[in-house]
């Protein structure tokens, strides 16, 4: 293919991955639905404008470098204090939930397509993975609670790894003569390399970003520079070493700088996202247009068993075996069984191991027409081996990509929505200061937060800085359902204006049935008409005026919760952890973290302030009060 041609292909190949990031916002589904659908309009099943040819030799180094971007990119949003949200049951998942996936699927593999052990043993492998770069979008669209969150994020890094590593050693090494512990140490070789390579870079990274000078004028844009050659670096040293060593490089790497305190980590953050949607763009969409159709018609039956046993028997499995005795319900259990989705680990793998075998099968035609019978008819039996076994491998991988992407991604919503495992909303009315002020302290507390602002120039502000901002007029009930008034626990009218506040709560109670609806007066003598209601109403003047006394009589505990350096909280949770129903503040107080404690009690109505002997109830309404982080803690622990 001439240049000018495959600088077009590459400028299409990217412009239709915005577009498709474009749609999947829109319609709130994973992006990689749409990826997939634009690789195989653009293959030889559709307008054949890809084909294997388009690439040539460079498809496994452009492949390799975009998976560096895409795992670095994931792990670096990886905050190992989340993994407190469910430390247990994540580790479970990464060791116990693996093994089940990879034994599961190698047994299944093997006598439902009829192939070898060795074969079946690597499609087990590469499907281990499920991947930040499917499970992060459908958690972009699906506000699960965090502990559901950090355990699929973090299942997916670790073992996009470990599924990498694992199949690059079964490809190499697995034969009849090697021996466990030879495939044992091979692995392990692979992810040390990678691990000590990832550590040395990123604390070289580390180094230079909070001690060297990059340039004051500059220093931002260096710093992301910095970052991204980082990640390749790592990823091209490790891989030099020891083949797919650099997928660990670069998740060891990510997962160091992401919780290391380094300079300017908000804009890196965001520039390593850009680069990680171009990239995951156009490496799902070349991938996917090299998919030949007829592979996966081939399969048959067989394959789609394949696919129902992955998704609907291991998975769900794996998950509740990893989840037995934690903090998950039932229904949390479920819907993580259902979202296991395949990404682009085993895809870019499997398509890598697919030409190598092809490429072998090719040398061995070519070297049959040089000898004679009978070594030429074996040489072209073993030809046919290896081209069968690359269309097995590539076509049982993709099938069960685009089963589960297309299933699992696509009615992620619909799913969590019929299991209630979606926390119920508050939205903000108003996106003004107030607002925002008020959407910052209710997200840094782990609630699902809207706002809603007919703004369009606040409506950009917010969304700017990172709030999920509607744009509508709140008065309007459509706009209020579109946000999610049906699910909603708190509705909160911020706006300046008086009326618009009425109205909100008017729709709000009688239209939506919210369970608390809170509203902003901004002039004081439209407080009766509020409260009139039924509506928890807020004076703006008074709650001034209580901020200045608070600071004028009670400087210290003001400063302690509300400053800049904040690091106190109070909190009111409702005790619904079964273990702690009829416990004595006593009993139950050494059992919450270290510097939190129980302030009040409120239970029929009535406020307490609890003495040593006073027993909490599954329903009581619990006042913590601590330090901020504790306090956190405190309220996951009362309210499991």
């Amino acid at each position: 293919m001439a240049a000018s041609e495959l600088i077009l292909l590459t400028a299409g190949i990217i412009a239709l991955g915005v577009v498709a990031q474009v749609l999947a916002s829109a319609f709130e589904v994973p992006s990689i639905i749409f990826y997939l659908a634009a690789g195989i309009a653009l293959g030889p099943e559709g307008a054949a404008l890809i084909t294997p040819e388009s690439f040539g030799d460079a498809l496994p180094a452009i492949v390799g470098l975009a998976v560096a971007v895409i795992v670095f990119e994931g792990a670096f949003h990886l905050r190992v204090d989340r993994l407190r949200e469910a430390p247990a049951a994540t580790l479970r998942l990464v060791t116990v939930g693996a093994a089940v996936a990879l034994v599961g699927t190698t047994v299944v593999v093997r006598f439902a397509l009829g192939t070898g052990w060795p074969l079946a043993f690597l499609v087990g492998a590469l499907l281990v993975a499920t991947g930040p770069t499917v499970v992060t979008p459908i958690l972009n669209v699906v506000p699960v609670r965090d502990r559901v969150a950090t355990a699929l994020e973090t299942e997916g890094i670790v073992n996009d790894v470990s599924a990498a590593i694992t199949a690059v050693v079964v490809f190499e090494v697995l034969n009849p003569a090697t021996s466990s512990a030879g495939l044992l140490a091979d692995f392990t070789s692979r992810l040390g390399t990678g691990v000590i390579v990832g550590l040395v870079v990123a604390g070289i990274i580390f180094y230079i970003l909070r001690f060297i000078d990059l340039s004051p004028g500059d220093a931002p844009r260096n710093a992301r520079l910095l970052v991204l050659a980082g990640a390749l670096v790592a990823y091209a040293v490790a891989n030099a070493q020891l083949s797919e060593a650099g997928v660990a490089a670069v998740a060891t790497a990510g997962v160091v700088l992401g919780n290391v305190d380094i300079p300017y980590e908000d804009e890196i953050a965001s520039f390593k996202g850009d680069i990680t949607l171009l990239v995951l763009s156009f490496v799902f969409i070349a991938l996917a247009a090299l998919l030949d159709f007829d592979v996966l018609v081939g399969l048959g039956l067989p394959g789609l068993a394949v696919v129902a046993a992955v998704a609907l028997l291991i998975r769900p499995t794996l998950v509740f075996v990893s989840t037995v005795g934690g903090r998950f319900t039932t229904r949390e259990r479920v819907f993580m069984s259902a979202v296991g989705p395949r990404g682009i680990i085993p895809a870019s793998v499997a398509t890598l191991f697919a030409v190598e075998l092809r490429n072998e099968a090719a040398a061995l035609r070519q070297e049959a027409t040089g000898v004679a019978e009978p070594e030429a008819t074996e040489l072209l039996a073993e030809a046919a081996t290896l081209g069968s076994q690359a269309d097995v491998l590539v076509g049982t991988v993709f099938l069960v990509i685009l089963a589960t992407v297309a299933f699992e991604g696509g009615l992620a919503r619909y799913i969590a929505e019929y299991l209630d495992v979606i926390p119920m909303r508050v939205i903000i009315i108003g996106g003004g200061n107030t607002g925002r002020a008020l959407a910052d302290r209710l997200e840094d507390r782990g609630e699902n937060v809207v706002i809603v602002e007919q703004d369009e120039d606040v409506v950009e502000q917010g969304r700017n800085k990172g709030y999920k901002v509607e744009l509508g007029d709140g008065t309007d009930t459509e706009t209020l359902r579109s946000s999610g008034a049906e699910n909603a626990k708190i509705v909160v009218a911020a706006t300046g204006n008086d009326d618009a506040n009425l109205l909100v709560a008017q729709l709000s109670k009688s239209n939506f049935d919210v369970e608390e609806v809170i509203a902003k007066v901004n002039n004081p003598d439209n407080v009766d008409a509020f409260e009139d209601l039924g509506v928890r109403s807020i004076d703006a003047g008074m709650a001034s005026a209580w901020a200045i006394d608070n600071q004028i009589e009670r400087p210290a505990l003001a400063g302690w919760m509300t400053g800049a350096d904040r690091t106190g909280d109070v909190q009111e949770v409702e005790l619904t952890n079964a273990e702690f129903d009829n416990t004595a503040i006593q009993e139950f107080g050494p059992m919450l973290p270290e510097d939190c404690l129980i302030a009040l009690v409120g239970r029929d109505g009535e406020t307490h302030v609890p003495h040593a002997d006073f027993t909490v109830e599954v329903g009581d309404k619990l006042t913590l009060l601590g330090q901020r982080d504790q306090v956190r803690e405190g309220m996951r622990l009362v309210g499991s």
